[in-house]
């Protein structure tokens, strides 16, 4: 009893950890670029009563061993960076990456990756992203520019009222080994770690890479319906954990109450 007590108070925290995880997916529903995360369970150990295999008193092989197991801890929380839905949104400066790959910014002394697209223009015409991260490599849109292109390749080019190009840039993408081994540092942004391996850089459309996609956003990737579901299972998955505390509590009253008599 004092088993089941543990067991399922560890199954309790595990769907916990499952319903933070829900609520922090559906929360990002509408966040440009957001990618959903799914929690990931293991079994923790077994006690051993009975080895499988070994010789009853009679010398028979005993076929089937006995096994506890002590409950359940989560491993790992999987972010998945499957493409999300593109809108239409006809601004200049918002850019969809269809396919794999990151913009890459400047963040303080740190370079880091996004791919939420909505950018915009500060005060020095430099485009950056909606907390000021310079998208690198730094360009810089003229003052007298009255339209700016941005084709598949990445090639930026700004026009003037005349149609004359009057400058020009590369948006380049980045791409890891390992896209779920990225650090999530909040904000849209992402750091490399040893497990996604470094950024490597490429042309969009070129060796695999996404093509940008102009005067579009990459939507959240998060199902509603599926988010949903999940919480319904994990919501009652808690229940039935919880319930199996109270059953071993009521079991241990009676022996208690048997040891009284």
């Amino acid at each position: 009893m004092m088993r089941s007590l543990w067991s399922a108070a560890s199954g309790m925290h595990a769907q916990q950890m499952n319903i933070d995880v829900i609520s922090n997916n559906l929360a990002n529903v509408n966040t440009s670029g957001f990618k959903k995360s799914r929690a990931e369970f293991e079994d923790l150990m077994y006690q051993t009563m009975r080895v499988a295999g070994s010789r009853g008193p009679a010398d028979q092989q005993i076929p089937v061993g006995i096994q506890v197991g002590l409950g359940v801890r989560t491993v790992s929380v999987h972010k998945f960076f499957t493409e999300g839905n593109l809108q239409n949104t006809d601004n200049t400066l918002d850019i969809a990456i269809e396919g794999d790959g990151f913009f890459q910014v400047q963040v303080g002394e740190e370079l880091m990756y996004t791919r939420s697209g909505a950018f915009k223009l500060n005060s020095d015409g430099v485009i950056v992203t909606a907390n000021g991260y310079e998208l690198q490599p730094q360009f810089t849109v003229p003052s007298e520019t009255r339209s700016i292109a941005i084709s598949e390749d990445g090639e930026i080019v700004c026009l003037d009222g005349q149609s004359n190009e009057i400058a020009t840039g590369d948006i380049p993408l980045y791409t890891f080994v390992n896209n779920a081994g990225l650090d999530s540092r909040g904000r849209n942004l992402y750091m490399p770690t040893e497990a996604s391996g470094e950024a490597v850089q490429g042309v969009p459309g070129e060796d695999n890479v996404g093509t940008l996609a102009q005067g579009f956003l990459e939507m959240s990737n998060v199902e509603i319906v599926e988010e949903m579901v999940n919480m319904i299972v994990g919501q009652r998955a808690y229940e039935m954990n919880s319930k199996a505390i109270q059953t071993s509590d009521t079991m241990l009253q009676t022996a208690i109450n048997v040891k009284r008599q």
